[in-house]
């Protein structure tokens, strides 16, 4: 197994679960690198494996055609061209019920950091409950509602993302 590339949006892509060790051939490279993406793959043609190298380099993107998120949220919120396409081409996605969208401060996009974690979620006080509460645009009584039934990989995805300039975490939320 070869050492995995560093994606600053996406530091830590095997504990999030976009990527796992694998025996599998990327599409793109042709090689079994011992790591494999396990999320979504966006284009017209379909991709069963590719590994987080072909990710990184673009050669996926540029081969198959493929997107990893959607750059549409960070362009959006004015992030630069060239970093909405680093993390919609070249970024490890993630999993989520609807259509994925990344976080951005500080005019960067955030470091994506999986599910949120039932304890991070209870220990959160204050403005910060409500700030979280007012950015999934639901009251706070129901946004306490939902934290009580929250459960990582449940019906109702929080995603965890942090700001790299600033270090804020923000969360982004979707359900089935």
């Amino acid at each position: 197994m070869s050492e995995l590339p560093y994606f600053k949006y996406h530091p830590d892509p095997i504990a999030t679960g976009s990527v796992e060790a694998s025996h599998e051939k990327c599409e793109c490279c042709e090689m079994v690198r011992g790591f494999i993406y396990t999320g979504v793959v966006y284009g017209e043609n379909d991709i069963e494996s590719v590994c987080p190298w072909c990710i990184a380099d673009g050669k996926a993107s540029t081969i198959k055609d493929a997107s990893f998120s959607d750059a549409h949220p960070l362009l959006h919120a004015g992030i630069s061209i060239e970093i909405a396409d680093e993390v919609a081409l070249r970024t490890p996605g993630y999993e989520s019920w609807q259509q994925d969208s990344w976080m951005s401060c500080c005019s960067d996009a955030c470091e994506f950091h999986g599910d949120a974690k039932e304890e991070e979620l209870g220990a959160l006080e204050g403005e910060n409950r409500t700030r979280i509460a007012k950015s999934f645009g639901i009251p706070r009584p129901d946004f306490e509602e939902m934290l009580e039934h929250y459960q990582p990989k449940g019906s109702t995805g929080i995603y965890k993302f942090q700001c790299r300039s600033c270090r804020l975490e923000h969360y982004n939320w979707d359900s089935c």
